[in-house]
């Protein structure tokens, strides 16, 4: 499509040099940025991220400058001024950072700063380092706002990492223009939030990162921030930093705190101040103990220390247990289980905009025939339709009961793209446990879909849960239509929601699905536990213990075609009527009864849904009590 569009806009270079552009983009790993507030720990989150002290972190002319980090097999740093050609820097590092001389060129002058180092976690990921928001230079501001919310073109960027010490108005303002402008108004929701500098909640007591952690669920049941971020995660930066960088002559020191005298030691660790004071109950010198605080920071300090005396033997196991504390694990596993694994459809969604905006702008002969293949792109590709249906859930939720959307929302990746968390199992679930779930919960939202009683904004939320579902049971090898062993696994093909692939296998393909999950569904009521009286007895009488398929279709159908009508024309006359031809109160009546069955069902089966918590650990008898 690009290269369609490439021919036709041969004869102008600036549009040439935007496809081309588009084109490298969907080539490359996916572009991840970092912003915030000024001094919010944006470098120092990068620098965590990638292992090594790269990034300045001063608040330097270079700071006040986007700059990209990609992998490079050798080192390289390249100037884009907004006018003009490129022009390459000397590598030059001090104390480990990078030095990025400009030259005297004006900040305001240069459009970004392009680095390339050799580092595996840019494999993967782009990282992008921008200016801070709501500063006191305008010019600081307006240099983030324009790469990643420019107000004529989608971003630069397919994902945010939004750091902030605490909730501010403007935060909420950024957000909700980034996901506006993003790939159109809320067409997805692309961004994490992170409280950076968490340590600092608490005070840098031990248990800061404790305290961060309720602070972060606070935030991500507010409304507002939850209909802008995909979640919040709490990070000491610092710490991350520091441990992913740890010397040894730092293991060295916190092992001689760790052999101080408890009370000494209390004394010493009680305030960053009384740290760096001439003391004789260590031998560490002033400027030893300065240095670590300005590493760690007293939480930092006060941690390591805490591990070292509870055995850890050398630097490698103190720096993994500092990482596993800082919180940067739980955010690295954010990044990849909702945007790694998305890269492609961001990548796809953030170039289609570009591009149907520059052939609406500038249409040439040709242009409608691409404007009308992004359009099929955006109706067929189904990780598409997933982002933005979770969009709408996360801004204006589902039109669905409170039980039905919570799982909707969690298999289109809400908690994110595996199969496992989409089924709600465990990591470690096995193929057999994910083959079960997938066509289990398949089999619930057909029925749910099918139902005359479902809504018709419902239905078309279920078809895109169903889509979800099938590429899960493809994935995962679970029996597909025409397989004796189940019937429940649709064969549309990629692209195709449940409906579109029906309707492609023909009327008698239909009729055949129909009976088999509908009969099988009404055989599991039919016991007479649902159904009353003389209703129960007529009716089974009549039918043989089935529900016959065409009375649903039909009802269905009528549901479909007389959708306007009112609840008491659609029932008039329904006292002359046979019980059999009742359909209305029947069906909801059997519908609402499957529907208790499939939970109590599947929260037995696979505790997607638990009602059950196990005890306290001091209990140590590992029962299962009834959860108030």
């Amino acid at each position: 499509m690009i290269r369609s569009s490439l021919a036709l806009y041969e004869d102008d270079p600036v549009s040439t040099a935007v496809l081309t552009e588009l084109e490298r983009r969907l080539n490359e790993p996916l572009r991840l940025a970092l912003a915030g507030m000024v001094k919010a720990g944006k470098s120092t989150l990068l620098n965590a991220m990638l292992g090594e002290e790269i990034a300045p972190t001063d608040a330097g002319e270079c700071t006040r400058i986007v700059t990209w980090y990609r992998y490079s097999a050798t080192p390289s740093i390249t100037l884009h001024p907004h006018e003009g050609p490129p022009r390459r820097m000397p590598v030059r590092r001090e104390r480990g950072r990078l030095v990025l001389d400009i030259g005297g060129t004006p900040a305001e002058e240069v459009a970004w700063i392009d680095i390339g180092w050799p580092s595996t976690g840019l494999r993967s990921a782009i990282l992008i380092d921008t200016p801070g928001i709501a500063s006191l230079s305008v010019d600081v501001s307006e240099r983030s706002m324009k790469f990643l919310v420019p107000e004529q073109e989608t971003s630069s960027a397919d994902a945010i990492v939004y750091l902030m010490r605490h909730l501010h108005a403007s935060d909420l303002k950024f957000l909700e223009s980034f996901r506006d402008t993003a790939a159109g108004a809320s067409q997805t929701v692309n961004a994490v939030a992170v409280l950076s500098r968490a340590d600092e909640i608490g005070s840098g007591r031990i248990d800061s990162m404790l305290s961060a952690g309720k602070v972060a669920r606070r935030y991500e049941r507010d409304g507002e921030l939850s209909s802008l971020s995909l979640g919040v995660v709490p990070v000491a930066g610092l710490m991350a930093e520091s441990a992913r960088t740890l010397r040894e002559s730092e293991f060295a020191a916190f092992r001689e705190l760790a052999r101080i005298d408890r009370k000494d030691r209390e004394r010493l660790m009680v305030s960053a101040d009384r740290f760096v004071k001439p003391t004789d109950s260590t031998t560490l010198s002033e400027l030893e103990r300065r240095d670590l605080l300005g590493r760690f920071g007293i939480f930092g300090v006060r941690l390591a220390t805490a591990i070292v005396r509870g055995g850890a033997a050398d630097s490698s196991e103190l720096a993994e247990q500092l990482v596993q504390q800082s919180g940067l694990n739980e955010l690295e596993q954010f990044v990849r289980l909702q945007f790694r694994t998305r890269a492609a459809a961001l990548k796809v969604r953030g170039v289609l905009g570009t591009l149907e905006r520059l052939l609406k702008d500038d249409p040439r002969p040709g242009s409608d025939d691409v404007l009308a293949g992004i359009e099929r792109i955006h109706a067929t590709t189904h990780t598409l339709r997933e982002l933005s249906l979770l969009s709408k859930a996360r801004s204006s939720g589902l039109p669905l009961e409170a039980e039905d959307a919570a799982v909707a929302e969690r298999i289109i990746g809400g908690a994110g793209a595996t199969a496992s968390v989409r089924l709600g199992l465990p990591e470690d679930a096995d193929q057999e446990q994910l083959r079960e779930s997938s066509v289990e919960q398949l089999a619930y939202w057909r029925a749910y879909s099918q139902s005359p009683l479902t809504e018709r904004g419902s239905v078309e939320v279920a078809r895109t849960v169903i889509r979800s579902l099938e590429e899960i049971a493809s994935e995962v090898g679970a029996p597909r239509v025409g397989d004796p062993s189940s019937d429940v696994v649709s064969a549309s093909g990629p692209g195709e929601s449940a409906s579109e692939g029906a309707e492609q296998e023909g009327e008698e393909g239909e009729r055949d699905l129909d009976q088999h999950q509908l009969s099988e569904e009404w055989t599991v009521l039919a016991d007479g536990d649902d159904l009353q009286g003389e209703q129960e007895d007529e009716y089974l009488g009549d039918h043989g213990g089935k529900l016959p398929p065409a009375d649903i279709r039909l009802a269905t159908r009528e549901r479909d075609e007389q959708g306007d009508l009112d609840e008491e024309q659609a029932d008039e006359g329904a006292e002359d009527r046979p019980v059999d031809d009742v359909r209305g109160g029947l069906v909801r009546l059997v519908w609402s009864s499957f529907r208790a069955r499939f939970h109590r069902f599947r929260d037995d089966r696979h505790e997607v849904l638990p009602d059950y918590e196990e005890e306290d650990d001091r209990d140590g008898a590992g029962e299962k009590t009834e959860n108030p």
